[in-house]
């Protein structure tokens, strides 16, 4: 094999398995930790609105933290289907609101800053005080006097939900799937110009290999 053909044999060798590898290894992490869903209710607008994509990411219920909007199912609430809430009070806190609609959220007796309630009403719905149970979130729609969350299921654990029944939160800043994804696209280019080097590493083995069956040949009739 001449020079420029192992050259081209061994950056094949560098490139194609580099490339599928990290083809393979982004597309399986993005499919395993993240998914797409549409919003199909306003409970959480201002903030989310009916139509909009969102992404998620699988995550276990022990992960979120307050402030999280998360993607969950139970099958005695909601037909079973999977519902957008945003997590308000954490296992073990005391949750209160009787102030009336613009009233605070009241999280172990201190008001909680919630921006991003519809019209600033942190309530529009029944007054409620509980003391969320260990392992399950409180749970609330972003649009208080439009979603049917945690205050009205109040005999059923305190209208909580376990936190095993947590299938993601939502991703609001995609840097990191975004990098991943472009670490595949490049792992796609390495792996086709790793091809691309094998294939050309071939013709010229092939290239060389003529040559010297025609020199063999043309030494043949001469002598």
């Amino acid at each position: 094999m001449g020079a420029r053909a192992r050259q081209l044999a061994r950056v094949a060798w560098v490139l194609g398995p580099l490339g599928l590898v990290g083809l393979v290894g982004s597309a399986v992490w993005l499919a395993t930790t993240y998914r797409g869903v549409s919003v199909s209710s306003d409970s959480m607008t201002p903030t989310y609105t009916v139509g909009q994509r969102l992404l998620i990411e699988r995550v276990a219920g022990g992960e979120v933290r307050r402030g999280n909007v998360v993607l969950f199912s139970m099958p005695s609430r909601y037909q079973g289907r999977p519902v957008l809430q945003r997590v308000v009070g954490l296992g073990g806190e005391r949750v209160a609101q009787n102030g009336g609609p613009a009233g605070p959220t009241q999280v172990n007796g201190r008001a909680l800053a919630e921006p991003y309630v519809r019209d600033g009403q942190a309530n529009g719905g029944p007054a409620y005080d509980v003391r969320v149970p260990r392992g399950r979130l409180f749970l609330m729609g972003d649009h208080r006097a439009n979603s049917n969350d945690s205050r009205y299921f109040p005999s059923d654990h305190a209208g909580s939900v376990p936190a095993g029944a947590v299938e993601g939160r939502v991703v609001d800043d995609v840097t990191r799937p975004v990098l991943i994804a472009v670490a595949g696209v490049a792992g796609l280019g390495m792996a086709v110009a790793g091809l691309a080097c094998g294939i050309t590493a071939l013709q010229a083995r092939r290239q060389e290999a003529a040559l010297r069956m025609a020199g063999m040949a043309g030494w043949t009739v001469s002598r």
